[in-house]
């Protein structure tokens, strides 16, 4: 019974401890831990996007992929690019913009293709780098916090007759905030790698994909407006 008292309170003062921590380091303090929070949140938050966004069926959707196979078997340039237009997407992006150059011959095809992949890339690059940041940013908040703390301390001890308690509580300032600049960093970090990998994979292998569908026009009679009427 004494035991389970005592496991009671030692939870209590260690939440206890953490709160007094945030709201007793001083406004700096606060503003600290409020960026801190902000910072993590901004992370899951570019971290779910960028999930939701790298996926295959989201740059080269199949739908796309069978349209445009079978538009380009036809030699319809019209058809597949209302395909492109019906199911926007990066790859419908890269394939619409070869689709526009169609009667300028292979090469400048490949030249389209190339860049508007670069620009897709970029974009998705932006996207990515967001999480980047809060990566990078969480670990100077926390050591900004870990300064604050050690100046605290050091104030503490320069009133000759320091306050154990006080400065007890400086020093779990300084290593709060650093814990948790590492708690929010880390995952971010891991997160932004593998999703740059998984990004660059989907790229290529949509080149790819695009390259395959555009060999087609090699050999085709192109079907115009005018072919149809």
């Amino acid at each position: 019974m004494c035991s389970s008292d005592l496991g009671g309170e030692q939870q209590k003062s260690t939440a206890g401890g953490f709160m007094d921590v945030v709201f007793g380091s001083g406004v700096l303090g606060v503003i600290l831990w409020a960026a801190l929070f902000l910072d993590g949140a901004m992370a899951i938050y570019f971290i779910v996007d960028c999930m939701v966004l790298i996926r295959p069926q989201k740059l080269m959707p199949q739908g796309l992929i069978n349209n445009v196979q079978g538009a380009v078997a036809e030699g319809d340039v019209m058809k597949a690019i209302k395909a492109c237009e019906t199911e926007p997407s990066p790859m419908s992006n890269v394939l619409a913009a070869a689709f526009q150059h169609v009667e300028d011959g292979y090469d400048v095809i490949q030249e389209a293709v190339n860049a508007a992949a670069d620009l897709e890339i970029e974009r998705i690059t932006q996207r990515l780098t967001w999480i980047s940041v809060c990566s990078n940013l969480a670990p100077s908040l926390g050591l900004l916090g870990t300064v604050q703390g050690m100046i605290m301390c050091f104030a503490t001890l320069s009133s000759g007759s320091p306050d154990v308690g006080e400065l007890a509580g400086n020093i779990s300032q300084a290593l709060w905030t650093t814990a948790g600049g590492l708690v929010v960093s880390i995952p971010s970090i891991t997160a932004f790698y593998s999703l740059r990998n998984n990004a660059n994979r989907l790229i290529l292998r949509m080149t790819a994909v695009t390259m395959e569908l555009l060999n087609g026009l090699r050999n085709v009679e192109v079907v115009g407006d005018e072919a149809q009427a």
